[in-house]
């Protein structure tokens, strides 16, 4: 069984208890012996998946190749992902470059299957580049059992950077980059306050809001803005406040309690 933490269900409270332990957790999670198992399996077996159909038909080791790149959904999607594998990156019309997420040029762009003669697999350091984005990515779905709004935060902490540094991308683009992940999209959602049915709206239009209530909110439209990490911090703090004050309108009777202890912790912190 794998580690499983112990941590706040507040949303803003999880956040601030994460801040300050998730370094110790992070380190028993990589630690316990599932993780172990499938990391020295993947260690082991890696190379010798030197073709993308070699890789999609052992599932542990796709298992944790499409978990460094939370995709572990698409885990029985195999024929799927083979294809986005072959077609890599370098191709005009590749299916990875067609996919509104960027996750999928990621690991199709890792890999290499589709363009290079000699993928990255048999490379001797390409176990542990992957095996170190599979922990972390690992921790947070772990961490979604517990506390999925601070799973979410996370992944924004870390994804929104990668997408706001790429200064050969329009500003749009980007937007459809955080609109094509639905992690990033549900968290802008929530922090700008837009309703459910926001989703539903052509992508143009989504885009259109998004950078409105950007500029509103935050003080810039542009999804660059997030190379600043307080910018990113701004945000995510938005996220998770929207979140404890949807559940204390929600009647939970725990949510009050949550939201004054994250006050408290929160006061403690800036002295």
């Amino acid at each position: 069984m794998s580690y499983l933490p112990a941590l706040p269900s507040g949303a803003y409270i999880g956040w601030l208890s994460w801040q300050r332990q998730g370094a110790m957790h992070q380190k028993a999670f990589d630690n316990s012996a599932a993780q172990l198992r499938k990391a020295d399996y993947f260690r082991e077996n890696i190379s010798k998946a030197v073709t993308a159909e070699a890789l999609v038909s052992d599932r542990r080791l796709l298992d944790v190749a499409l978990g460094a790149f939370g995709l572990s959904e698409d885990l029985n999607s195999r024929f799927f992902i083979r294809k986005v594998l072959e077609g890599g990156t370098l191709k005009e019309g590749a299916l990875a470059l067609r996919l509104s997420d960027p996750r999928y040029r990621e690991l199709a762009a890792a890999f290499g299957y589709g363009d290079f003669s000699v993928p990255s697999t048999v490379l001797s350091d390409f176990p542990d580049k992957i095996l170190s984005a599979w922990r972390e990515r690992s921790m947070e779905v772990t961490l979604g059992q517990v506390n999925e709004p601070l799973r979410v935060a996370l992944n924004a902490q870390r994804e929104l950077p990668k997408i706001a540094e790429k200064k050969t991308t329009s500003e749009n683009t980007k937007w459809f980059s955080i609109i094509g992940q639905p992690a990033l999209r549900e968290l802008f959602r929530k922090a700008f306050n837009l309703p459910v049915a926001f989703g539903a709206l052509n992508l143009d239009r989504q885009v259109a809001i998004l950078s409105e209530k950007s500029e509103a909110l935050l003080g810039d439209p542009s999804p660059a803005q997030f190379t600043n990490p307080e910018k990113t911090e701004k945000l995510i703090r938005r996220y998770l406040l929207q979140t404890d004050r949807e559940n204390v309108g929600a009647g939970s009777p725990s949510a009050a309690t949550r939201g004054s202890a994250a006050l408290a912790l929160l006061s403690k912190s800036r002295r």
